[in-house]
């Protein structure tokens, strides 16, 4: 019994930073059109590189705390047509499974929860220790979601159709 203990490795709780950047970018015809920043987000994660098969994350963002590289756009991002903010307050993601591709890359499944609809999403994942600080991980995650698979409005004003979802930045020991 004794040596079962000794290799058994132990989850930490972790969170992201306060200065981790959690957005999306869209693209039409190659060029960037919309870059947004959700400055309000919850986060917990559950990850032990030992044992990436029983970690776990979970992130809450606030619709109405984006802000955009073209703040033009907000009123017509966040209207009926695709966020519909004023129905749907927050994207939510969690995980079901980490796939552990070697190297500190994961395939992160789980399910995104946007306009009401959720729909099973990947966010190709890295994960590196911080060379100065232990209690720190450097996180990189993206995905590429379809807006009309989550009931948003197609061909908006040049808006194309796939998204681009980005983390990157640092979590925390919690």
């Amino acid at each position: 019994m004794g040596s079962a203990l000794i290799s058994q490795s132990f989850a930490q709780s972790w969170v992201l930073t306060p200065q981790s950047n959690v957005g999306f970018e869209i693209k039409s015809m190659g060029l960037t059109v919309v870059k947004a920043k959700f400055n309000q987000v919850q986060s917990s994660m559950e990850f032990d590189a030992k044992a990436p098969q029983k970690a776990s994350t979970h992130l809450i963002m606030d619709v109405e705390s984006l802000s955009f590289n073209k703040p033009l756009l907000k009123q017509m991002i966040l209207g009926e047509d695709l966020f519909y903010a004023a129905k749907y307050k927050t994207v939510r993601f969690k995980s079901t499974q980490f796939k552990d591709l070697g190297n500190g890359k994961y395939n992160v499944l789980g399910n995104l929860t946007l306009r009401g609809v959720t729909k099973p999403v990947i966010f190709v994942t890295t994960f590196k220790p911080n060379l100065s600080n232990v209690n720190l991980l450097d996180v990189q995650a993206s995905a590429v979601i379809n807006r009309s698979d989550f009931g948003m409005r197609k061909g908006i004003g040049g808006v194309g159709e796939k998204v681009n979802l980005q983390l990157s930045g640092q979590c925390e020991v919690n």
